[in-house]
């Protein structure tokens, strides 16, 4: 039994999106039976007298519920966009904050040489 655990803990997918002061977490994981969901967490560090916390909530989503979830979630933003800030360029937003001076290169054109590692 003390094997299977060490098995549910290995990480089978994960994918992190800073956004300001919050961090999400997109995560797969297996059940027992070898049948996966996701997790969706939101990190956000909080200051306190004494130093800092991270406070978290989380969503769990099974494949059954894939759909309907993109669905809404899509639905509810084309909502804000075109229903309730019509007047806001979002295309904006679509493009990653680059520092200056790192080049930047298409990942399936580039090669190691055209990295740039701080």
């Amino acid at each position: 039994m003390e094997e299977n655990k060490e098995i549910e803990k290995v990480e089978i997918y994960s994918k992190r999106v800073r956004a300001g002061k919050r961090t999400y977490f997109f995560d797969v994981k297996s059940t027992r039976s070898n049948d996966y969901y996701l997790t969706i967490t939101e990190s956000k560090k909080r200051y306190k007298d004494d130093g800092f916390s991270y406070e978290k909530h989380k969503i769990f989503l099974y494949k059954e519920d894939f759909k309907k979830f993109i669905e809404a979630l899509e639905e509810t933003i084309n909502h804000v966009k075109t229903e309730l800030m019509p007047e806001v360029d979002f295309s904006k937003f679509d493009e990653e904050h680059v520092p200056e001076g790192v080049s930047v290169t298409s990942p399936v054109t580039s090669t190691t040489e055209d990295l740039k590692w701080d």
